[in-house]
């Protein structure tokens, strides 16, 4: 017995010496080292960029009225495509009393006898234009000039989403009328949301190049007159006759010069 007690502290006093100054035995096993991050999701595309018809299932007279202008033009030149909301329909059209034909006018003056396809449906956002350049039957078009205005109804989403929505509709004209050029007006003043009009703005100006898109800064040009602004009607969002000649004028320059411009590749363009 006094052996193996010798033998027991012997081994004690080996596995002791083992371990190194300042260190004790672990009580149990060092923990794992961490995993790496999971690799973030690609994010999904803002709904402002996301082609839907909402808006033809809530205002079908609208939309029926946009496909019967379309109709109306199959078979004939169509130069100039005005690509928008109310703002844009109210030239043509009147959906409701309340705007009695508001545009018509100056649209008889500057537009008439030019090839011009008024493509605007009111309360359309820029997903619901997306779904319209996707859907409708403008596929046999081949316009030298594409006017487009639009993000005013998206008042619902942050300036970001709005340029990004916006973007994509100009991506979308110039893949549909290739060699087209495109007038990007900007998004108009508005008593509803005039800060989030003027941060998108921001944002979508840089679009213009002057090579293939010409950003049309329409909103400097209408300054603020008491709690309104120049060229707006009485519900300070949709504009007035005053306005739809302040915009027909101020753009006839630049429209007459792109409409003079050789169409690139106008062969191409895809239906």
């Amino acid at each position: 017995m006094k052996t193996l007690s010798r033998h027991l502290l012997l081994l004690s006093a080996v596995l002791l010496a083992a371990v190194p100054a300042g260190h004790s035995q672990p009580a149990s096993p060092p923990p794992a080292a961490p995993t790496a991050a999971p690799v973030a999701l690609a994010a999904r595309p803002v709904a402002t960029t996301v082609p839907s018809e909402g808006n033809r299932k809530s205002h079908a007279a609208w939309y029926a009225a946009c496909e019967q202008r379309v109709a109306a033009m199959q078979g004939k030149p169509c130069d100039i495509i005005f690509i928008g909301d109310s703002i844009t329909d109210n030239f043509t059209a009147a959906p409701t009393p309340q705007w009695d034909l508001v545009g018509r006018a100056v649209w008889e003056q500057h537009y008439a006898g030019r090839n011009a396809l008024n493509f605007g449906v009111g309360a359309d956002r820029t997903e619901h234009v997306l779904w319209r350049l996707e859907n409708m039957a403008i596929g046999a078009f081949r316009p030298k000039v594409a006017v487009i205005l639009i993000g005013t109804n998206n008042n619902i989403n942050a300036p970001a989403e709005i340029a990004a929505g916006v973007k994509a509709v100009v991506a979308k004209t110039q893949e549909k009328f290739a060699g087209v050029k495109i007038i990007l007006v900007s998004i108009l003043p508005n008593a509803r949301a005039p800060q989030k009009m003027e941060d998108a703005n921001r944002l979508i100006a840089p679009l213009g190049d002057d090579r293939t898109v010409y950003y049309f800064d329409l909103a400097s040009r209408m300054p603020k007159q008491g709690d309104t602004w120049k060229g707006l009607g009485r519900d300070r969002l949709h504009l007035s006759p005053e306005g739809y000649e302040l915009w027909a004028t101020e753009m006839e320059p630049l429209l007459t010069k792109l409409l003079a411009a050789p169409v690139r590749d106008a062969g191409n363009a895809r239906g």
